[in-house]
């Protein structure tokens, strides 16, 4: 049963007082707190928290972040000038929900300081350039749309199409560093969370994690607070404790994901009578979602960074809805799982014609981005030659370049969630594969183990030289056979061949 020690005690110190006039499940309507700031925590009779959403005078709207069980004619007196949360590094390696209230079974978080919800982002003379990558140890995103620590970039894809899985290589992948991850989810199944959460204690990532909570069972209104509390968590990491701010840490915070907490602000802005817009979301879900993506950034005061990876769903792959197309107005790049490509074994099923990352090239050196924009010409080569293959039984020598090179890509980024892979590891194995001359077959399992064995010894240019040089003699076998279509044979293919067979070659 509740304390009401606490209602007791802010009531005698002359807090704002107020009473329940009406209530329409979360939204609760109150008669008194005149003067109250909109922001602010309220505390109800019976132990219930809520949040000061409207003010009108002496009518006062409040969203409940407990439950939709409030009596008409309960009290309510004002906690704080604004919903606060408690932060610091006694946080990490636990599980949350958004008020900062243990989820994991353990003790009371011993978090001494508080902070406000909805602060405002960084000013612009408060900023750096951002000039580091974010390293996920996927291949098929940091050789193509590298992430840069301080960059707002967003995960879209359909639903089971890989983009958790992949967040849980990026967390893991930053074993051994000094970054931090702040794992958000919103309205997510209880199976989903607990393959996630094992997923995470699995791999040692919950280590250097904080996981904010808001399940599909709670408030509507802890999953609307959920993704700012979880943000003014990473926030005290990142500012750090010493004086102007030093001492804070790198911090990358993954909204899983928004179109869950857009679905829960336009339920709420519907019971609250809120004229609806486009697709009945509010008139400010914009400006809801870009206040808080333009949070992240790079401090001046002490060069740390705050990425932002928002994840939204795209039913159907399509990017064109009202949602996807808000947030990737909002970032500096997006990734795209295709639902299509996922179906067709492709892991992870990143599609690279529409996926982009705005600010990558500015952690690249020369040979990261001349082995980048290599790899784009290569792949948009095997299109054409896959294509061209089923049209024709005898194939050029370049077009059968084009299609062993292809072949060798997507074997390389083919990759288990299990399996990470470091940026010298990357580039030893993608561009031994690009070196290939001709159509020679390369055992790319095999490759993979090699690199990861020869890249620590990968200090220089020279190194990385010999070493391709070293694993291409290794792995490169006798030229492939000639690719021929299934398809219907051409005039004087039956004569062709015949020659063939009789070992006068093919002709190129």
């Amino acid at each position: 049963m509740f304390d009401n020690n606490a209602f007791q005690q802010l009531v005698e110190a002359e807090n704002l007082t107020g009473e329940v006039v009406a209530v329409n499940r979360f939204i609760v309507e109150v008669r008194g707190l005149e003067g109250v700031q909109l922001g602010s925590q309220v505390l109800f009779q019976d132990g219930q928290r809520a949040l000061v959403r409207e003010a009108h005078g002496d009518r006062v709207i409040l969203y409940n972040l407990d439950s939709e069980n409030v009596a008409l004619g309960t009290l309510v007196v004002m906690q704080s000038q604004q919903l606060q949360v408690p932060v610091g590094p006694e946080l990490i390696g636990r599980v949350v929900n958004p008020l900062g209230e243990p989820l994991d079974g353990g003790p009371a978080v011993a978090a001494v300081k508080r902070a406000g919800i909805f602060t405002p982002a960084p000013g612009i003379m408060d900023r750096k350039m951002l000039d580091e990558q974010l390293v996920s140890g996927v291949p098929a995103v940091d050789s193509f749309f590298p992430i840069v620590l301080g960059q707002r970039i967003a995960i879209l894809g359909d639903s089971k199409s890989g983009k958790s899985a992949f967040l849980s290589q990026l967390i893991a992948n930053q074993q051994g560093s000094d970054k931090i991850a702040v794992f958000v989810l919103i309205g997510k199944r209880k199976v989903d969370i607990e393959h996630l959460l094992a997923s995470l204690r699995e791999s040692g990532a919950m280590d250097h994690t904080i996981v904010v909570l808001a399940n599909i069972f709670d408030s509507l209104a802890m999953s609307y607070i959920a993704p700012y509390a979880a943000c003014a968590m990473a926030e005290a990491l990142w500012y750090g404790e010493g004086p102007e701010g030093t001492g804070g840490r790198d911090v990358i915070i993954m909204y899983d994901d928004l179109s869950s907490h857009a679905e829960a602000y336009r339920q709420l802005s519907l019971l609250q009578e809120v004229d609806p817009g486009r697709d009945s979301y509010p008139g400010d879900i914009f400006y809801t979602h870009s206040s808080l993506l333009e949070r992240a950034g790079k401090l001046l005061s002490n060069g740390k960074t705050l990425s932002s990876l928002p994840v939204i769903l795209t039913p159907n792959d399509d990017i064109t809805a009202y949602l996807p197309t808000n947030i990737m107005s909002i970032t500096d790049g997006q990734i795209i799982f295709d639902l299509g490509y996922f179906r067709k074994g492709v892991r992870p099923a990143v599609n690279a014609g529409l996926s982009v990352s705005r600010v990558g090239g500015q952690a690249q050196n020369k040979r990261q981005k001349q082995l980048s924009t290599a790899l784009f010409k290569a792949l948009a080569k095997y299109r054409q030659a896959d294509e061209f293959s089923h049209f024709s039984s005898q194939l050029s020598a370049e077009t059968r370049t084009d299609l062993a090179r292809g072949k060798h890509l997507y074997a390389a980024l083919q990759q288990p969630p299990e399996q990470l892979y470091g940026l010298a590891e990357q580039q030893l194995m993608l561009e031994v594969i690009m070196h290939s001359p001709d159509d020679r077959a390369v055992d790319v399992e095999a490759l993979k183990q090699a690199v990861k064995a020869r890249a620590a010894e990968a200090k220089s240019e020279a190194d990385y030289d010999r070493i391709e040089a070293e694993l291409f003699t290794q792995f490169a076998a006798e030229p492939l056979q000639p690719v021929v279509a299934a398809a219907e044979p051409a005039p004087g293919a039956a004569e062709q061949n015949d020659k063939n067979k009789a070992g006068k070659g093919v002709k190129k």
